[in-house]
């Protein structure tokens, strides 16, 4: 493409989010959340669950339309994607809050189960991975009311 060329080219090239790391994890994230409610969580009355789920797939969401919107806006690019890191921050406060309202420890380095942990999200970083989701998918038991 010569300088001519460059001169009447508007849009920005569409950014393939599908192949996007973060948008694979947010992807996964929001899998794993619906399971997480449908197990751990009442299925009726606690608002909780529409607040995750919707936390989860807004991350999701937000970094879809931000590579779609980047084309013709930068500005709306960014402000979309910050909008998926805040949605996924609200999300993983949500998470924070269950670990303690049920009194359960929040794994750092030192735990005995955290670097098993690693491993498994390494081997289980896309849902497209054959297998990685049908753990759960099988085993889903609902919380009891």
């Amino acid at each position: 493409m010569d300088n001519k060329d460059k001169k009447y080219k508007i849009l920005r090239k569409q950014v393939n989010w599908q192949n996007l790391w973060f948008y694979r994890k947010a992807l996964t994230v929001f899998q794993l959340t619906t399971v997480f409610t449908k197990r751990f969580l009442p299925l009726h009355g606690d608002r909780t669950v529409d607040q995750m789920v919707q936390a989860a797939r807004s991350g999701k969401q937000n970094i879809v339309d931000g590579s779609a919107d980047g084309v013709t806006s930068a500005e709306m690019e960014i402000k979309l994607l910050n909008v998926a890191r805040s949605s996924i921050k609200e999300l993983q406060e949500d998470y924070s809050d269950y670990l303690l309202s049920h009194k359960l420890p929040l794994w750092d380095s030192s735990h005995d189960r955290f670097d098993g942990m690693l491993e498994f999200c390494r081997e289980h970083n896309d849902v497209e991975t054959p297998g990685a989701m049908r753990k759960w998918q099988i085993s889903v038991t609902p919380c009891a009311a």
